[in-house]
């Protein structure tokens, strides 16, 4: 008997429900990429399915060792809880199949899903008739976005291209885009030793400045983020100009 294929789909919880869904996506594909090609990632804004997600590798080493390596890392202040998927993601099995069994197991897991719904419906229906239906919803408060300014006047001339610029424990970001704030920049920079602090700009859009201990833990950050995709913009990396 042919064993269960194995799963390579990692289920996160405790994702902070207050950030957008192209946002949460952006950031969740840059953790989890250092650990294998990420095919696919679920993220859904519907009440049930906040704060959580499903990411997808091509290979289900990659995927445990993202459990290994990722399990509680705070993104947002709040710790991760990862665990394997109980079951193999459409995409997965949109892979490893043929187009025609492919089809047939959408189909399946479609109708299963409408057994449940339609379960799930009479249940309330019951509990509702019982006095027991009522649900409390909940204001999500918008997350915190730093002020936009209007700019005050023209960028300094610059003598020396950014890119050449000598290394030092300070990195000059640019074009980050609208929407990430501290707490998304803390998490794609943090992860490197020595991260001391993020500074944005005053008064000026998609720029910020990361400080390090030390000049290496900058050099090591700069090699590892410069070009990084944040939703349609690529992060520009520099060194402070001294």
């Amino acid at each position: 008997m042919a064993s269960s294929p194995s799963i390579s789909t990692v289920y996160v919880q405790n994702l902070e429900e207050r950030v957008k869904i192209p946002q949460l996506s952006g950031l969740l594909r840059t953790l989890f990429s250092e650990f294998g090609t990420v095919v696919d990632i679920v993220a859904k804004k519907n009440l049930k399915a906040k704060g959580q997600a499903f990411i997808v590798y091509d290979d289900p080493a990659n995927a445990k060792s993202a459990i290994d390596e990722l399990q509680g890392f705070k993104l947002f202040d709040k710790p991760m809880r990862l665990s394997l998927a109980k079951s193999r993601s459409d995409k997965s099995v949109e892979i490893a199949s043929s187009s025609e069994v492919y089809e047939l197991y959408k189909r399946n897991r479609l109708a299963e899903k409408d057994k449940r719904l339609v379960a799930e419906a009479a249940d309330n229906e019951r509990r509702s008739k019982q006095g027991h239906g009522q649900v409390t919803s909940s204001r999500l408060s918008k997350l915190s976005k730093p002020p936009v300014l209007k700019p005050t006047g023209p960028m300094t001339s610059q003598v020396v291209p950014d890119e050449y610029l000598p290394p030092n424990r300070t990195l000059f970001i640019q074009q980050i885009p609208d929407g990430y704030d501290v707490d998304a920049l803390h998490a794609i920079y943090s992860r490197f030793e020595g991260f001391r602090e993020i500074r944005f700009v005053p008064g000026r859009r998609g720029l910020a400045f990361v400080e390090y201990a030390g000049e290496q833990a900058a050099i090591a950050a700069r090699e590892s983020t410069s070009g990084m995709k944040l939703g349609e913009s690529s992060l520009k990396v520099s060194f402070q100009r001294q």
